[in-house]
């Protein structure tokens, strides 16, 4: 055993995390820490709206193909895709081939820059469901974490009112957990106090 399995492997963590070593990395490294970066959030709402009925680990192992399917998720360019680009993603073996999804990522595109119109950035419009700041649980179990909130609800509610699809609020609560609005790291996980 190497020095980094040994040490990866003195760590605790949270039980979903622990089945590859990308989910380890994406665990340890990313998962629950705030984002206020538009493109980086912008990148999570097209994965967490492409993961619905599948895994993340599904998502996470086409992570490197989504971004070169959708132009590093540059909302403004996949505002742009034509019937030629949806055609050419229905192609793309890299990636999720769902029709309804990828309209979705496109549309959503769309709706994304008129939230940054309105609010100078998406983060500014995202962050206000949780005042701001992240909502800090102390889960002991995976049992105990919910698959929804009345957070998670309001935000759904109003990113579906202005035109978001694929954005429920299970989808919503996802998208929370990833970005750090919440950190639902256990509180036996090592990076729930390091996030």
């Amino acid at each position: 055993m190497t020095a980094s399995k040994i040490k990866s492997a003195e760590k605790t963590r949270c039980n979903w995390s622990t089945s590859t070593e990308k989910m380890i990395h994406y665990h340890d490294v990313e998962w629950g820490l705030p984002v206020r970066d538009d493109r980086l959030l912008f990148e999570y709402l097209v994965l967490d709206a492409f993961q619905a009925g599948l895994s993340w680990s599904t998502i996470l192992n086409r992570r490197e193909g989504f971004r070169k399917a959708f132009a590093g998720f540059d909302a403004k360019k996949i505002a742009k895709f034509t019937d030629a680009d949806y055609e050419r993603l229905m192609l793309d073996e890299g990636i999720i081939r769902n029709k309804l999804k990828i309209r979705a990522a496109i549309g959503n595109a769309q709706a994304f820059l008129a939230i940054q119109k309105e609010f100078g950035s998406f983060s500014e419009y995202i962050w206000q469901f949780t005042k701001g700041k992240t909502k800090v649980n102390k889960w002991k179990t995976q049992g105990e974490l919910p698959a929804r909130t009345a957070e998670s609800d309001a935000m759904s509610k109003d990113l579906l009112k202005r035109g978001f699809k694929f954005v429920g609020s299970t989808i919503c609560y996802a998208f929370m957990q990833a970005s750090g609005m919440v950190n639902d790291h256990l509180t036996t996980c090592f990076r729930h106090k390091e996030v």
